[in-house]
């Protein structure tokens, strides 16, 4: 029997170690994991808390199964709860893995209101971490939550340790993609300083010197290196405003794809609406560009908060040597597209960002099913 007990056990860290080798993102990992871990377990709904690396909020990074109760976005926002207070105390960790009561459950649970929680009250919370950093919670429950086992127990501590090395591994290959990309706009930016701004500076020396020295004709030598001047002084005030824009800027320095994520882990936390995040391709974008999208990106989940009533939003950004596109799609109520109040000026400041950053924008959207924006460069 302990021989079939490990045998098992060996088959679901090899099925769950498969699955995040073989899951290009984050999103599709953790979503694997907890189809695996709810299969193989016997059991029926998990969800997982991330900590936001840059903010340290936690925010719902995936989730399978949930019950109507928690499908309700102010339910899993990051606010308290029992397992996030003994994740950031440190009560929670691989060797204590055991079954507690779910607290945000709890008000459905004591109202008897099993439509709304499909008997679910108690969850075995995972916490997730890499050498001793503490990443995210994975819960996983099912109706009648049944004692685990000490062998299934310390199976998801397994579990969750490889679940925490994966998501560091996917951050470390992010954090070292931005840092090449910092690297590389300090030195344009120093580039610019040391040849375009100290070009144009000599240049506007050289004029005023000639300007002093005019000798015939001097009121239409004048006038023209007057122009040369403005000029030059206008393209110095501009080489250093590209300073500026390259080491600073709505993107915090980020490429697109990872300025995007860092949005969706702050919009996820803060409203509770679930957002996935879906790239494909390498964008090769002006800075301009970018930071246009990124702004359209994120007025449309300001929209989406504001009145949508939406529980779900997914965000697609698709680079390819021809067109780049991003949309942002939600479950929410929707409205009629033909009749936006005027007021609306987010939607108009919009279509502005995409016609400056050399596209169009599509806005589809059908009452009780939802909406989409779409941005075509």
């Amino acid at each position: 029997m302990p021989a079939r007990s490990s045998r098992r056990e060996l088959e679901i860290v090899g099925a769950i170690a498969d699955a995040l080798n073989s899951s290009p993102t984050v999103q599709q990992a953790l979503d694997r994991t907890l189809e695996l871990v709810t299969n193989l377990l016997g059991l029926q709904t998990g969800w997982v808390w991330l900590v936001d690396p840059e903010t340290g909020h936690i925010y719902s990074a995936a989730a399978r199964n949930l019950p109507p109760y928690l499908q309700e976005p102010v339910r899993m926002t990051g606010s308290w709860c029992l397992c996030i207070e003994e994740f950031r105390n440190g009560s929670l960790t691989p060797r204590n893995v055991d079954v507690m009561e779910c607290s945000r459950l709890r008000p459905a649970v004591r109202a008897r209101q099993t439509d709304l929680t499909h008997g679910l009250a108690h969850h075995a919370s995972v916490p997730l971490s890499f050498q001793g950093k503490p990443l995210g919670i994975m819960n996983i429950t099912a109706p009648a939550m049944r004692r685990l086992t000490r062998d299934e127990l310390r199976l998801l501590g397994t579990v969750g340790l490889q679940v925490g090395v994966a998501i560091e591994r996917a951050r470390l290959a992010e954090q070292s993609a931005l840092f090449a990309r910092a690297d590389e706009r300090t030195r344009l930016a120093r580039e610019i300083h040391d040849t375009l701004a100290q070009g144009l500076t000599a240049i506007a020396l050289q004029i005023e010197t000639a300007i002093r020295d005019v000798g015939r004709d001097p009121e239409k030598v004048r006038v023209r290196l007057e122009k040369a001047l403005s000029t030059a002084r206008e393209s110095l005030d501009e080489a250093r405003r590209s300073v500026t824009n390259l080491r600073a800027g709505a993107l915090a320095g980020k490429p697109l794809a990872q300025a995007l994520a860092a949005l969706v882990r702050e919009f996820t936390s803060e409203s509770g609406i679930r957002v996935t995040l879906e790239t494909r391709g390498t964008c090769a974008l002006s800075l301009t560009v970018e930071a246009e999208l990124y702004r359209i990106a994120e007025q449309a989940l300001a929209n989406v908060e504001q009145h949508a009533r939406a529980q779900n939003v997914r965000v697609s950004l698709s680079c390819t040597s021809r067109r780049t596109s991003l949309s942002i799609e939600d479950d929410g109520v929707g409205f009629n597209v033909r009749r936006i109040p005027a007021e609306r000026h987010g939607i108009e400041g919009m279509r502005e960002r995409a016609r400056i950053a050399g596209g169009s924008l599509r806005i589809t959207s059908k009452h009780g099913k939802g909406s989409r924006i779409a941005v075509t460069l």
